[in-house]
């Protein structure tokens, strides 16, 4: 009995409490939880923001280095422009220009030429790759032909000097000429085009796909940007895609989509016709064989529309040399008084301005006109200003983004240096791998990173591959 009394005293004493604490222990971790769930919303809400934010900053970087080069630039002795703009001119306006929108969904545009001309127009144009002719067509046609003027202008000038280039790479896998045209589409010619996916030069490519196919990338040159090798890459590309669908305008998809995606839309539609699949293509890909023979129509009648090519200074023969020293453009620009704007436009691979030669050889081009004082004057250039100018901060890379490094009076140009990154408002570790070519894990483990979480200021150890 007296057992039991206890017990029930013991009931009266703490049972009631702990009943009554329950739904208060239940309330606090749910509250916990839902802490928790708005803490992870947070965090995603400030990476979108940074995101955007850092978007922007590289656009404005963009477009004050630009601005900073041009009035450079039209201070220096104007070799070879004889009153025209250069290559890098043009290419200042197709930056700042509006981008070709290849929904194709909701493009609808009128002309006067009926469509019996346009028909004939197509047939005539005698294209290896069939070019069919419908309502999504006809608007791209329109659109190409009669309403980006300006736009079509300037790439009919460039494609003066790059059409030859893309041709060439062509020919040499054998495949159709009219794939030079999905440059137009890419980039309108531009070789240090950027996409927000992060697709780089004239002819986009991603990262990994350039490394896939021997595009070197480095701390000091990324060849995305060369349009030699660009170009030979994209028939490679495009060649291995035909092989794979047995069909041009499905490997001219592939190029924008990826083969997975072009796989997918056959996959779901039953069909391997171009026209039996397209809805079930990515939006943005329905698009881009119309904008493609779009661009091709308009390039060919362009005088039926009275497009001109804006006027253009282009060097009328190339010379290429193997460089084997350390020269920064700006030696070779105050030297031989060759403006920086034509060894940018003539040599873009080298996004630093700096043509690493001292660890391996290295190719320079230049105007032929050019070649004997090269040649002549080669070791002063190397020597000229050298430690002024290789010990200046390297403010923006050729991408528009801040580089956030310092080429050192040491620089030597191999691989596998390391560097500190002071980290800017909006950054983030995703940006900065991919800025460096590495990974995130990377990074955190060379800074001894618990999470990913960044504050603007924190200067952060990067190994340059």
């Amino acid at each position: 009995m007296k057992r039991l009394f206890l017990c029930l005293i013991f009931a009266a004493i703490f049972l009631p409490r702990s009943a009554a604490q329950l739904p208060e222990v239940k309330s606090r971790r749910k509250m916990e939880q839902e802490i928790k769930t708005l803490r992870a919303k947070v965090a995603n809400l400030e990476e979108e923001l940074a995101e955007y934010k850092n978007a922007a900053e590289a656009r404005d970087s963009l477009e004050n280095r630009m601005e900073a080069i041009y009035e450079e630039d039209t201070r220096q002795s104007a070799h070879y422009t004889e009153g025209a703009p250069d290559m890098w001119y043009l290419h200042r306006i197709m930056e700042t220009g509006n981008a070709i929108s290849l929904d194709a969904d909701t493009v609808s545009f009128k002309t006067d030429v009926p469509d019996s001309v346009l028909i004939r127009r197509l047939a005539d144009m005698n294209s290896f790759i069939p070019l069919p002719y419908n309502e999504i067509v006809k608007n791209q046609m329109i659109k190409y032909s009669e309403r980006m003027p300006q736009d079509m202008s300037s790439i009919l000038a460039l494609s003066q000097h790059y059409m030859p280039i893309f041709e060439e790479s062509m020919r040499r896998y054998g495949l159709p000429l009219e794939l030079k045209y999905l440059a137009v589409i890419e980039s309108h010619l531009r070789p240090k085009a950027v996409s927000v996916a992060g697709a780089v030069g004239m002819w986009q490519f991603m990262y990994k796909t350039a490394l896939g196919y021997g595009i070197r990338i480095d701390s000091y040159v990324d060849d995305r940007l060369d349009p030699y090798t660009a170009a030979d890459a994209a028939a490679r590309y495009l060649r291995d895609a035909y092989k794979t669908f047995g069909d041009w305008p499905l490997a001219i998809s592939s190029y924008n989509c990826g083969p997975g995606n072009v796989s997918k839309a056959i996959k779901r539609s039953g069909s391997n016709d171009f026209w039996a699949l397209y809805q079930y293509l990515p939006k943005e890909t329905r698009g881009y064989v119309p904008a493609m023979v779009g661009a091709m129509y308009a390039i060919r009648y362009a005088k039926e529309y009275g497009l001109e090519p804006a006027p253009m200074s282009i060097p009328a023969h190339i010379d290429t040399f193997e460089v084997r020293n350390n020269i920064h453009f700006r030696q070779i620009s105050e030297v031989m008084g060759i403006s920086m704007n034509v060894l940018r436009d003539l040599n873009p691979r080298y996004y630093h301005d700096i043509i690493p030669g001292a660890s391996a050889p290295e190719i320079l081009r230049l105007p032929s006109g050019e070649s004997a004082s090269f040649i002549e004057l080669q070791d002063s250039i190397a020597r000229y200003r050298r430690e002024e100018i290789f010990s200046a901060k390297v403010d923006v890379d050729r991408y528009g983004n801040s580089a956030g490094a310092t080429v050192t009076k040491g620089f030597s140009g191999s691989p596998g240096s390391w560097t500190y990154y002071k980290v800017k408002s909006g950054d983030t570790l995703s940006r900065i791998a991919g800025k460096y070519h590495t990974t995130v894990a990377n990074i955190k483990k060379w800074n001894s990173l618990r999470s990913d979480m960044i504050r603007p200021g924190q200067k952060l150890k990067v190994k340059k591959n």
